[in-house]
């Protein structure tokens, strides 16, 4: 019966700063970014935190409120107790938020069993989560995003994490999402970005196809409320090693290709112009000794003839000579 008691307060509480003045709404809502430090006020007027407590509650995670810190001890059941410190002033210290931070938090603090004081906060994060895929209609995409490379198509979501309708917030309290570039230009006023925002949700997505000049290159997501900033999440673009060293191999290869340096080109002239000598000459070679070889074969029968007239006059000293096959 007192668990739905709580949950009836808290959700009058809710209700009553959606229908109350904008006063309450700068007091007791903050907006951090992802993975940023956070401080949570407790409107402490306590020499001492040993009576604070710090309640949690989010309808679409927990069924019940979660105590966080009971009576300035913190409670080491809770799944980020780690991330967790009461302040010296009693305020709520959460360490490297994340989406599933959001909610409501209260701060209560008792003198003598008696409460003292109540402060609600609502905290709202702010989260950029990216996806990849490839050009190419046969790739699937990738939620990881290990292969970011020129060529490839990326969608990067920012989500604002909130316990409110987002209709209201855009609508009545002048909330507002964008992308922007380094220079905080609004990516909407470049054709090559496609923005889409969703109310019911809020959240807000950038898509578009990677460059290779977009290695380092900075976007961010930006929350304004009442045209005040209120956080902002930088999504920087980082190729993988391995893409950079095949685009540089790739570029060094067509660049070397079409040209040669002078001493190149004297080498190669000179190996050549050596080859073509000395084959020329193997060439003439060969012609001579084909061209030769029917000439000494006919000088060597007409010496033989002649040796044989010779013989022919001095019979005694006749000898047959060899003829030549």
């Amino acid at each position: 019966m007192a668990d739905q008691c709580d949950l009836c307060l808290l959700g009058l509480i809710i209700l009553s700063s959606l229908l109350t003045g904008t006063s309450e709404v700068d007091d007791a809502h903050v907006f951090i970014s992802s993975g940023e430090n956070v401080h949570l006020s407790c409107n402490n007027d306590l020499s001492d935190c040993t009576s604070t407590t710090w309640i949690y509650y989010n309808r679409f995670r927990h069924s019940g409120t979660v105590e966080l810190i009971k009576l300035g001890i913190k409670k080491k059941d809770t799944e980020r107790h780690e991330r967790l410190s009461l302040g010296s002033d009693c305020s709520l210290n959460i360490k490297n938020v994340t989406e599933e931070d959001y909610g409501f938090y209260t701060c209560q603090q008792y003198v003598n069993d008696e409460q003292q004081t109540d402060a609600d906060v609502f905290l709202h994060v702010l989260h950029v989560s990216p996806s990849s895929s490839s050009s190419s209609s046969s790739s699937s995409s990738s939620s990881s995003q290990t292969e970011i490379s020129p060529g490839r198509s990326v969608t990067l979501s920012c989500q604002l994490y909130s316990g409110f309708f987002c209709d209201y917030w855009v609508h009545y309290e002048g909330l507002h999402l964008l992308w922007v570039n380094q220079a905080g230009v609004d990516l909407k006023t470049d054709s090559r970005y496609q923005i889409l925002f969703s109310s019911d949700h809020c959240i807000i997505t950038l898509t578009t196809t990677l460059l290779n000049e977009d290695d380092n290159r900075e976007w961010r997501c930006q929350l304004t409320h009442r045209n005040q900033l209120q956080a902002s999440v930088r999504y920087t673009v980082k190729y993988s090693v391995s893409s950079s060293n095949s685009e540089k191999k790739s570029s060094q290869t067509t660049a070397a290709a079409p040209t040669q340096g002078p001493a190149d080109t004297a080498s190669e002239t000179e190996v050549s112009v050596t080859a073509g000598s000395l084959f020329r000459v193997i060439v003439m070679i060969v012609e001579m000794a084909v061209f030769a070889a029917p000439t000494v074969i006919l000088l060597q029968i007409i010496c033989a003839r002649r040796a044989g007239r010779k013989d022919s006059q001095h019979p005694e000293e006749i000898e047959m000579p060899t003829i030549l096959q």
